[in-house]
């Protein structure tokens, strides 16, 4: 009986080393010697310190800053622990319910735009944790930003101008903006007004 399972267990012993440690150390040494950035979390760091990374979002909610996207992301959105939509169906009244109120919510905070909301602006991405928002989400909170800064609204819209990135390869996914990397931007070119 042990001739028999003598080569099951090998061949189990054999792929464990494979698929198991061989592999994965030779994929994280490409990936560190080749995307180094990315492969650590595509983390920025300002003055020393870690303020988040390019590739998950986070809140922001004073008016100074761009909002990113709602989050369904764990018990109050943006926990990268709990990444997630909120697996809410069409026809769910709760999603209805969310919508409605979320998009009060963001005519309350943009007074000045009355144009149609953009979807991006009151809809959870698939991973509730989204780092960007479309081109015309930014656009709409610039009023706001502006006011916030104290700045000329066409300032705000040369920023979301400048930090629009496009479509990766040129032709997949939608222009968008990354919202840390613009409210970074802004710091930097025009401080907070406190």
């Amino acid at each position: 009986m042990f001739q028999e399972l003598k080569p099951a267990i090998l061949i189990t012993i054999v792929f464990t080393l494979i698929t198991g440690i061989a592999y994965p150390l030779a994929m994280t040494g490409v990936c560190q010697a080749l995307f180094h950035k990315q492969a650590n979390g595509s983390l920025i760091e300002q003055r020393g310190r870690v303020i988040g990374s390019e590739i998950i979002g986070q809140n922001f909610a004073k008016a100074e800053y761009f909002h990113p996207r709602p989050s369904a992301a764990g018990q109050n959105g943006y926990d990268a622990t709990a990444s997630g939509g909120s697996n809410l169906g069409p026809t769910n009244p709760a999603l209805a319910d969310r919508l409605t109120k979320d998009a009060a919510q963001f005519r309350k905070d943009n007074p000045d735009y009355n144009g149609p909301i953009p979807a991006d602006a009151i809809t959870a991405s698939g991973s509730g944790l989204e780092p960007d928002i479309s081109p015309a989400n930014a656009l709409a909170q610039a009023p706001r930003v502006a006011k916030a800064r104290g700045l000329d609204g066409q300032r705000v819209r040369q920023m979301i101008a400048a930090n629009i990135e496009g479509r990766d390869l040129g032709f997949l996914g939608e222009p968008r903006v990354n919202v840390l990397k613009l409210n970074l931007a802004l710091d930097q070119s025009y401080p907070a007004r406190h």
